[in-house]
């Protein structure tokens, strides 16, 4: 059974089914999403991308769901429970969803447009349900939860590319820039759980660089969101396999030269003796290497991470030369070093500065990060977290709720139903929705789902039938309706577009700022104060 086979109903955590039978009646509840803290917890920088929203709604959310489906949930939650006996489910809403909501969840996402660049407290997204249905606010809770991947990825590409430009500035000529967008390569595929998985973190960080061997991220990023139009690329490289296989390290190099040559390329160079291969090896082949005319570059993958880079610099100023750029900087002539071994924001920021330290320009570099990229990370990264924050009890009464516990002030969450509004400088800041429910006419969140509906591709074409079909039996597909209301006037823009909006707004905020307007801790203060009853 593929996991898009596998029914709404259970894709949630066991707990959450029970949820709606103890939640109390009411005719409106609210829910919304947030990273409660900076990537790491540095207390010097709490930006962060809201980016992935898309993938979710597109392939999870928005799918018309059948009795089949309830039938197979029913079943398995006939043998669920501890001791494999009943589980509570409430197949009477899941029922209703199919005959009065035509199969679609019957609730409406607000969310951050994608590349928004905000800081931690910042809603992601908002949830809103009604009615009888109020009752199930929460139960997407653990799929969209699940943007907390997307969002760290793109955070972390994005303070990645900030230590590289910072060294661009110092160490690089205005005409070697262009080089910047490659210089932090996505070698993460492999370590990924899955495909899926190597889509939605590897699109995450295109959205900062366009290097990439995460072929399904680049495919899926310019056929299913850029109109066709290339995001990634990558250059052809020999792996320690391809480099054995020869009887000599420089048969290997020169069948790389030969095939290659007269491009950009990489070698690996330590499969036996890394000092060796460049010492010797290197300079047997750098006159075939020079009439080629191509760019070579050399690829450590053990050793020390720092050592091994300048070694490899060194070896290369020595057999190619290099030319002192107007800096003051060394840039070599034809060849560079690329360090994709324990590449973390930590050791990188340690390589630049130690090669700028020894007199090199930092476009001689280019770095592949694998498992830190897109494994080396989790919910707890930024603590991302959905909670309830209002509602409207069935007589009609209006609560806020908010969680606060003394033992972690970290968790504490926001009460009401919110906008994101963008004061004077341009910074997102989070505000108390009106008490009629009308989002104040700058607030930035947008309708992505209501009751089945979604959004416009802005390439001109509905959302594409591999992610938004149905698995009735045999049933031709159906799509979610586009979104007409006057508050959801918009598209899903390009990524192209996506990726001028994080580079605009990031570089435009202040890296460390409070977002939580003077209203809203008015009302944080008023919840406190009147507590639970």
């Amino acid at each position: 059974m593929h996991f898009s086979h596998i029914p709404l109903a259970v894709m949630t955590d066991s707990y959450k089914t029970t949820h709606p039978f103890i939640y109390p009646k009411a005719q409106r509840m609210v829910a919304y999403g947030e990273m409660r803290q900076a990537y790491d917890k540095d207390p010097n920088d709490s930006r962060m991308v809201a980016y992935g929203i898309r993938y979710i709604i597109e392939n999870y959310v928005a799918k018309r769901w059948t009795l089949q489906d309830v039938a197979q949930a029913k079943e398995f939650f006939k043998t669920h429970n501890a001791g494999f006996g009943p589980f509570p489910f409430p197949e009477d809403l899941f029922l209703k969803i199919v005959s009065e909501h035509d199969g679609y969840f019957p609730v409406k996402i607000e969310a951050l447009p994608e590349g928004t660049a905000v800081h931690a407290h910042v809603p992601i997204y908002q949830i809103t349900a009604e009615g009888e249905m109020s009752r199930l606010v929460t139960y997407l809770e653990t799929l969209l939860t699940m943007v907390w991947y997307p969002v760290t990825v793109a955070t972390l590409s994005r303070r990645a590319r900030d230590l590289i430009q910072d060294a661009y500035k110092k160490s690089v000529d205005a005409d070697g820039f262009w080089s910047l967008e490659s210089r932090l390569h996505d070698f993460g595929f492999r370590g990924c759980t899955s495909v899926e998985q190597s889509v939605i973190g590897g699109t995450a960080h295109l959205l900062n660089f366009t290097g990439s061997d995460t072929m399904s991220a680049s495919f899926y990023a310019q056929f299913q969101l850029n109109g066709g139009k290339p995001v990634g690329n990558s250059i052809p490289a020999s792996e320690h396999s391809v480099m054995t296989a020869f009887r000599t390290e420089k048969e290997a190099m020169e069948a790389m030269i030969a095939n290659f040559g007269e491009s950009v390329y990489a070698c690996v160079m330590d499969s036996y003796d890394y000092k060796k291969a460049l010492d010797t090896v290197l300079p047997e082949v750098a006159s075939f290497k020079t009439a080629k005319g191509g760019f070579l570059v050399l690829r450590p993958d053990s050793g020390d991470i720092v050592e091994s880079v300048l070694m490899g610099l060194r070896a290369a100023d020595e057999t190619f030369g290099s030319d002192v750029n107007q800096k003051g900087f060394k840039v070599i002539r034809g060849c560079g070093v690329i360090q994709g071994d324990g590449v973390s924001f930590k050791t990188l920021g340690q390589i630049l500065d130690a090669v700028l330290a020894a007199g090199y320009s930092a476009q001689n570099c280019a770095f592949g990060m694998g498992g830190g990229l897109l494994q080396k990370l989790n919910r707890d990264t930024m603590s991302f977290a959905t909670k309830l924050s209002h509602v409207v009890y069935i007589d009609g009464t209006k609560r806020d709720v908010m969680k606060h516990p003394k033992t972690d002030s970290d968790k504490i969450s926001l009460p009401g139903v919110l906008d994101v509004i963008r004061n004077e400088q341009g910074i997102p800041m989070v505000y108390p929705r009106a008490d009629n429910y009308v989002p104040h006419k700058d607030n930035i969140l947008q309708v992505v789902y209501d009751h089945g509906k979604v959004p416009l591709s802005a390439t001109g074409t509905t959302l594409p039938a591999f992610a938004l079909s149905n698995h009735t039996n045999g049933a031709a597909p159906d799509h979610p309706t586009i979104l007409s209301s006057p508050e959801s006037l918009h598209a899903w823009p390009i990524f192209d577009d996506i990726k001028g909006r994080v580079q605009a707004e990031w570089e435009a905020l202040p890296k460390v700022f409070d977002p939580v307007s003077q209203d809203l801790r008015n009302k944080i203060k008023h919840v406190l104060a009147t507590g639970p009853n």
